[in-house]
């Protein structure tokens, strides 16, 4: 029951994300606010014309009602509590008509919505067929269990008809079964989530609603000019063997930019081949200039790209620095750099890189590497050496499960989504 929008206020963002998840999937959304919510205020998703706003009462007797604290339950209720508070749950009533489920955040908790935490219960009263999931964004207040509380203070220490529980971690639900005097199997889990695409640039938001960047448990990004000397197919082989030892699902994206060495469309052909050999699919492999950047992407793109990935592979045949590494590495990416390559050797051991041998230029000589008993098996083995490093890698793994289990894609699949009628027809959320 929102009469702000600021996003200083921490609600205000997770509500914003949870429209998002439900308008994705097609669900109908109407939002209930306050009617003394400005309508400049809107931003972002707030201003989706998909949304269906519809303002709720918030006068009484041709005055604007004052939301009281009432976190204590030894406040003093004033005078006009209850006919207020049924003058909101008539218009709730109407405004609720024909929906499948609504979602209220903190209204049965917080002390200063109190007054529609009753208003809610008028409106439950008259409308047995609706759900509601009731989401409690602070720590469960477990004070008055065992105690008597007297009405309308007792409305926050008492069950809601037809309601789910919910709490953004599974540590708190047994307290809020405790507030709410509620069985333990009625509450739920609901993480917060991370959109991380929400603050890319935009042609990272274009790439990212067409390619899936945040489901791959590792994201390979590896920009470069389109040569044989970056040597794409070796990230691709690479990436094929990690794929092939483990239960990891594996996304390469080359940023690659025009170059004049080989045709593009048959180096293309062959970085494929080589990554299907070694154990990718063809969709693990994704080249930017297939979906809208034939010109590569600007650095500040790449740089929101490598925020979202976890591993930088370089087996670069010649490098003068290696200034991409430095760019990886700052956004928290576990290096794999080429030994024979002498700044990537020296820029690595600095930075604390893992190292393989691929072809190189040296200073006045070239090298070779050779692979027994086959260079799918040198991959193999130094692959699981790399898993191994990841996987014991805090920063690592930490950034890995944010992209994959806190995006709203993630909570709505496995938790937001159980928690919805199915068929829903429309949604609210207050």
């Amino acid at each position: 029951m929102f009469n702000g929008l600021a996003t200083i206020y921490s609600l205000v963002n997770v509500v914003a994300d949870h429209i998002k998840m439900l308008l994705e999937q097609g669900i109908e959304v109407r939002l209930l606010v306050s009617e003394d919510l400005k309508e400049e205020e809107r931003w972002g998703i707030y201003l989706d014309p998909r949304i269906e706003w519809v303002k709720v009462c918030n006068h009484y007797q041709d005055k604007q009602i004052i939301w009281h604290d009432y976190s204590s339950p030894k406040a003093v209720i004033h005078d006009t509590f209850l006919e207020e508070a049924e003058t909101i749950g008539r218009d709730l009533t109407d405004k609720l008509q024909g929906l499948d489920v609504c979602m209220l955040h903190d209204i049965l908790f917080q002390g200063w919505h109190l007054l529609h935490n009753v208003a809610v219960r008028y409106a439950a009263e008259r409308l047995p067929g609706l759900r509601f999931i009731a989401m409690t964004h602070s720590l469960p207040d477990e004070s008055q269990v065992g105690n008597q509380v007297a009405w309308p203070h007792s409305a926050r220490y008492s069950p809601l008809p037809n309601t789910d529980y919910v709490y953004p971690t599974s540590c708190g639900l047994k307290a809020l079964s405790r507030q709410y005097r509620v069985p333990m199997d009625r509450c739920h889990v609901l993480n917060n989530s991370l959109d991380i695409l929400d603050n890319m640039c935009g042609e990272v938001k274009a790439l990212g609603r067409q390619v899936d960047l945040l489901s791959p448990d590792i994201l390979i990004v590896y920009p470069g000019r389109f040569t044989t000397g970056k040597k794409f197919e070796k990230v691709a082989m690479l990436a094929g063997a990690l794929k092939s030892i483990s239960t990891y699902e594996i996304k390469v994206i080359f940023c690659e930019f025009p170059s004049m060495d080989i045709p593009v469309a048959q180096y293309k052909k062959q970085i494929k081949e080589k990554g299907m050999y070694f154990g990718l699919k063809s969709d693990d492999m994704i080249f930017t200039s297939d979906y809208g950047f034939p010109n590569g992407l600007p650095r500040y793109a790449v740089l929101d790209l490598f925020t979202l990935s976890n591993l930088y592979i370089c087996p670069s045949y010649s490098e003068s620095f290696g200034l991409t590494v430095l760019e990886a590495a700052s956004r928290g990416n576990y290096l794999v750099l080429n030994e024979a390559v002498p700044a990537l050797e020296e820029l690595g051991k600095d930075l604390g890189a893992c190292f393989l041998r691929w072809d190189a230029r040296n200073f006045g000589f070239s090298t070779e590497e050779t692979y027994s008993p086959s260079e799918k098996a040198y991959y193999e083995d130094n692959g699981k050496r790399i898993l191994m490093a990841m996987e014991h890698n805090n920063i690592v793994t930490a950034r890995m499960n944010i992209r994959k289990k806190y995006s709203p894609k993630w909570i709505y699949e496995n938790q937001l989504k159980m928690l919805l009628p199915a068929p829903v027809n429309k949604d609210f959320s207050s």
